[in-house]
This record gives structure tokens, C-alpha cells and sequence, in this order.
């Protein structure tokens, strides 16, 4: 047992280190090696990863900013329980860029984003529920359901 722990440890080491790397990077500014460390990671599936390439790709940070690819790396993340990613895709959502505007999905990821504890999360989720119809929220509340038991099986 203590063998697969250690192996298992040995394999999040690198792409932990890569990620810490292009945290640093980003905070110096240094957007494209930042983007070469995370690449890895993301193409590996680490959701921390995905979620800071969605960020670069969301503001234009070393790529060409490209809304339809922020988008997607943020799914791919929000798809594993980042919380933070999870707020991304429901303002992709709320506001309509990269993807068709949708307030019942970004109510939703707003809603799994705040059971992750994402600290903004219920204000998004307080501004989104202001647009909709009580019908589009009972909706939200039907998709909430089923992505909640995926996501967050022991909550």
C-alpha cells in the first residue's frame, strides 16, 4: 500500500512543480513560459492546469485571447469540480462570449462553483438569478441535481 502511495506521489510531483512554476511566471508577467510549463499538465488532464490555461486564453495572456478556447479548457476543468473554473464557465454562460448565452447552465455552474466554495460564486449566482423567470431557475435547480451527484458525490 505504501508502494502505490509513493508511486502515485511521484507521479502528481512534476506536474504540481509545473503548475507552482507557472503560477511564478504568470505573476512576473512571463505569460508564454507560463503557458509552456501549464501545457503539459492540461494536456495531461490536472484540472488546476486547464483552468490557468482557460485564464490565459480568457485574457489574452501570452496566446491570442480566444473566448471559444477559454471556454473549453474551463469546461474541461469545471468538469473535474474546479470551483474556480466552474465560476469561469457559468460567465461564459451568463454573458454569452464563446458559447451561446445560457442562464439557466450559468446558473447552474454558478450554484456547483459555490458548493465547491468558490468565494464569488454567490454573488454571480445572486446577479444571474436576477435575470431569470422562477421556470428557468426550477430548470437550473433540475440540471443542479443531476451534475451534483457527479461532482460532488459525498456532499
Amino acid at each position: 500500500m505504501l508502494r502505490i502511495a509513493l508511486l502515485l506521489l511521484a507521479m502528481a510531483g512534476p506536474a504540481a512543480a509545473d503548475i507552482g512554476v507557472a503560477r511564478d511566471l504568470m505573476e512576473r508577467g512571463r505569460f508564454k513560459e507560463a503557458y509552456a510549463a501549464l501545457w503539459p499538465a492540461a494536456r495531461s488532464g490536472n484540472a488546476d492546469a486547464e483552468e490557468l490555461i482557460g485564464i490565459l486564453y480568457a485574457m489574452g495572456l501570452g496566446v491570442a485571447r480566444d473566448d471559444v478556447r477559454a471556454f473549453e479548457w474551463y469546461l474541461r476543468s469545471a468538469m473535474k469540480g474546479h470551483p474556480g473554473a466552474q465560476s469561469g464557465v457559468g460567465w461564459y454562460y451568463e454573458i454569452g462570449r464563446g458559447v451561446a448565452q445560457d442562464l439557466v447552465r450559468a446558473y447552474m455552474w454558478y450554484t456547483l462553483s459555490a458548493i465547491g466554495d468558490d468565494p464569488d460564486a454567490a454573488i454571480s449566482l445572486e446577479d444571474v438569478a436576477r435575470k431569470m423567470t422562477p421556470e428557468q431557475i426550477a430548470q437550473a435547480h433540475d440540471l443542479i441535481a443531476d451534475y451534483r451527484v457527479w461532482l460532488y458525490p459525498f456532499e
